[in-house]
């Protein structure tokens, strides 16, 4: 996809870019495989705003997106490539030779008409799904399952990949995206190539207005709260945060404080941090 750019005729216009949809080729979704979303303004049960900064937005449908690709060794085909409003990546219509359909992430490339298919073990094309341990070195993939059965949870927003490199008993080493290090289990499945879309990072909002569409809240600011709404808040004119360290509103500190648990299980399998130089 491509970048378009706005003469600024007014304020909002200026420096706003977004992407061309060009290689979106269906506007509507297929109506069987969507499902309403109610919004619930960041509260929970009881009313309590539990997630600040949500709250508005344009009416979506939830697109149903086949994350284990678990319907093996039957070829599907490429029917349409939509936008999906629910994730930065676009997603793909397959339909499969036995009639049913399903959607998965877009990757890089996959074009209308193009076939894909599942299995243990099947070709290494773009768009094919297997297990990890089936997949040659320094092949990059995506949708990574961390439980086999469960689906893919990993590498799955706009222009993400990960990378095969290397194999070591019953587990497969794989670089992700933030750079880290780690072993998966071989029977794991991903899906072979890049997540397209991945001039989405490169889009300028360019006004407040379109993150209101998204259902994004604005965010103030704890040093113009008064102190008993956050720790920075208070005092006369603008003062210092006045802490050891920045604090979140409740408390905790915040920025630069590893919050991960030392004695999480899946540590072991971690080979190079993320955050190591």
């Amino acid at each position: 996809m491509g970048i378009k750019v706005y003469k600024p005729i007014t304020n909002g216009r200026r420096d706003m870019t977004t992407l061309t949809n060009s290689e979106i080729t269906k506007s509507t979704p297929e109506k069987s495989l969507t499902v309403s979303v109610k919004k619930t303004g960041g509260r929970n049960n009881q009313g309590v705003i539990t997630c600040r900064h949500i709250g508005g937005g344009a009416k979506r449908k939830y697109r149903l997106i086949d994350f284990k690709r678990n319907k093996d060794n039957i070829e599907g085909r490429v029917a349409s490539i939509e936008y999906d409003p629910n994730r930065s990546a676009n997603i793909a219509l397959i339909n499969y030779v036995d009639g049913e359909k399903r959607y998965i992430l877009a990757p890089q490339n996959l074009n209308v008409g193009d076939k894909v298919v599942s299995g243990e073990s099947t070709d290494v094309q773009i768009g094919n799904a297997m297990c990890l341990k089936n997949i040659p070195e320094g092949t990059f993939i995506h949708n990574i399952e961390l439980t086999p059965g469960k689906g893919g949870q990993l590498v799955r927003a706009a222009g993400t990949s990960a990378q095969i490199l290397g194999k070591e008993g019953k587990y497969v080493i794989v670089r992700l995206t933030s750079k880290e290090v780690r072993k998966f289990l071989g029977e794991c499945r991903a899906t072979v190539g890049v997540v397209g879309n991945e001039d989405y990072e490169l889009v300028n909002y360019g006004k407040a207005g379109r993150n209101r569409w998204k259902g994004i809240r604005p965010t103030v600011r704890g040093a113009v709260m008064n102190p008993n709404d956050h720790p920075h808040g208070g005092g006369e004119g603008k003062n210092p945060v006045g802490h050891d360290a920045p604090r979140t509103p409740w408390g905790k500190r915040a920025l630069g404080v590893k919050t991960r648990n030392s004695k999480k299980a899946s540590s072991k399998l971690i080979m190079k941090s993320r955050n190591s130089k």
